[in-house]
């Protein structure tokens, strides 16, 4: 069965983190993705995040590059737009000039300071992004720098999720007559968003600006990861009193009065001590048996070899081999629908004389337009 993005048309310019994410989220949801290559760009051999599109090369240095690009988002309903700002008006792209051809065109612009402000201009990465949102700040353990949470906030929650969210709105809005929109995604926007409850927290006097001593940043005792006999690692989340109770009975701590309280953080560090004592005696897999079935809020930390193997995720299909690549399966799902196996990243430009003929040109059009090397 299709998608519920199926019948939907994306050109999708080549970029990296964010505006690939979007796309594939996209993609994977039954939209046609094409994905305009550039020369020169960095990349992982077959990358999940290449999935499930078509993929042309074209020069946008030379005018018959861009012009394909334009005539492509004159019917198309999208485009992420990956580039600096002001990139897509000296390529002759303008927004306005490719609404202005086909009003509908809803278009995706993503990056890591936004259209505006004083940073516009300044380069970054996800660290830079995430460093400015207040959110750094709060990941790492008492007394230690901060640690960098991969790029997994800025680059794919607050850049590639909230594009995909956006375009997935604003067509919406489309379907529903009213014209395209021009979609302004800032990481560091995004990134802060994420960052709503520790915010709310704060406000409400129940977060302290200070690392590893807060209730979800490591600093509660039964909120935190904690190494067994084996060297490997548990997480324990045992924060409701039910949870609590379940972790407690089964470390054999559930008779130790210091663990009366939870709120109270001069306690934290000695209960923290317990803990990691109890835990320390038996190898992970070990625990893992003995909560098996429990509301204790206890997993066992995979890496990333075990983690496709774990029961749970094997009876969802959560991980799949994907042209030899194994990767995280499309999510989420849809109830009473088949889960299909996504489609491997084509070869750069694969795809370049289907799309061309797709949107109109006839042989000895895309004839001169490689001889030209506007198509590569």
């Amino acid at each position: 069965m299709p998608g519920p993005l199926a019948g939907l048309t994306i050109v999708e310019l080549a970029g990296l983190g964010p505006g690939p994410f979007a796309a594939m989220m996209l993609a994977d949801h039954g939209a046609e993705v094409i994905r305009v290559e550039r020369a020169g760009m960095i990349g992982v051999p077959n990358d999940p995040l290449l999935r499930n599109r078509r993929s042309i090369s074209l020069d946008l240095s030379h005018n018959q590059g861009r012009a394909v690009v334009a005539r492509m988002c004159g019917t198309a309903d999208g485009l992420i737009d990956p580039y600096r700002p002001g990139v897509l008006e000296r390529l002759a792209l303008a927004p306005c000039e490719l609404q202005a051809n086909n009003p509908r065109l809803v278009i995706g612009r993503v990056t890591g300071w936004g259209q505006d402000g004083p940073l516009v201009a300044t380069a970054g990465h996800d660290i830079n992004y995430l460093a400015i949102t207040g959110l750094l700040d709060a990941i790492g353990r008492a007394g230690e720098p901060p640690v960098p949470p991969l790029n997994l906030v800025a680059d794919y929650a607050g850049g590639g999720m909230m594009l995909a969210f956006a375009m997935v709105a604003a067509l919406l809005d489309v379907s529903r007559g009213q014209p395209g929109r021009v979609i302004d995604v800032a990481m560091s926007d995004g990134a802060a968003l994420v960052g709503a409850l520790v915010y709310g927290m704060k406000a409400a006097g129940q977060w302290r600006d200070a690392r590893g001593a807060n209730l979800l940043d490591g600093g509660a005792a039964l909120y935190g990861c904690y190494a067994c006999a084996d060297g490997k690692y548990l997480a324990v989340g045992a924060i409701e009193p039910q949870f609590r109770a379940a972790f407690l009975h089964g470390v054999g701590l559930d008779q130790d009065p210091l663990f009366d309280t939870l709120f109270d953080a001069g306690d934290w560090p000695l209960q923290k001590k317990r803990v990691a004592e109890a835990i320390a005696r038996r190898s992970r897999d070990e625990w893992v048996a003995l909560f098996d079935g429990s509301d204790a809020c206890v997993t066992p930390v995979l890496d990333l070899a075990e983690a496709p193997a774990h029961p749970h995720n094997v009876a969802r299909g959560t991980f799949a081999e994907v042209g030899g690549v194994l990767q995280p399966s499309p999510a989420p799902r849809y109830v009473g629908e088949p889960h299909s196996a996504p489609v491997p990243p084509r070869a750069e430009g694969e795809d370049g004389e289907y799309v061309l003929a797709q949107f109109g040109y006839s042989s000895d059009k895309i004839a001169a337009l490689r001889a030209s090397g506007a198509l590569r």
